[in-house]
């Protein structure tokens, strides 16, 4: 039994782990959800696996019926030439004042949303973490932001430790039509 009560407090752990914040970062606060919501356009990233290849990438947020965020991801293959959707779901993790939430894809497995910066005047852009320095992510209202956003970016992912000289910067000229409108 006390094997069996390891795995589980390990895994427990790991789990808690996900949704945790990368150390000397601190989310957003105050953090208004409403205005929050809506779509916003993926600048530049991180590299990893499940948006690979995607240009034209956007985030879509909007409220759910039990309170959390209903988040749908969706961006554009040109290999496969075709629209790629995931869609999620978020919780604040510490109140809805404060910029950390967590977020699923996947069942019952989440992982950390840390807004450390954020346009808050007008809510144009957003600069986003999970729980490591695997994955990074500048958000804004529109396809194109100044390059003043991306410095600023930049030299505050790269004070917390991120790699910034393997950003991506999204391809969102010409977006392709999609099929479904």
């Amino acid at each position: 039994m006390t094997w069996q009560k390891s795995i589980l407090g390990c895994f427990a752990f790991v789990l808690a782990a996900c949704t945790g914040i990368p150390d000397g970062m601190a989310p957003v606060t105050p953090f208004d959800s409403a205005r929050y919501l809506g779509t916003w356009y993926e600048i530049a990233r991180l590299d990893h696996s499940f948006e690979r290849d995607l240009s034209h990438v956007t985030a879509t947020y909007s409220m759910r019926d039990d309170g959390g965020i209903r988040v749908v991801n969706q961006g554009y293959d040109a290999n496969k030439q075709e629209w790629q959707q995931a869609e999620g779901k978020a919780y604040f993790v510490n109140g809805d004042n404060q910029g950390h939430l967590k977020v699923s894809f996947f069942g019952p497995f989440y992982g950390s949303y840390v807004v450390f910066g954020l346009d808050q005047t007008d809510y144009q852009y957003s600069f986003v973490a999970s729980y490591n320095h695997d994955y990074l992510w500048l958000l804004a209202r529109t396809p194109n932001v100044s390059d003043a956003v991306k410095q600023e970016f930049i030299k505050q992912a790269q004070a917390l430790g991120f790699a910034v000289d393997e950003l991506i910067f999204v391809d969102q000229s010409n977006p392709p039509e999609r099929e479904d409108k």
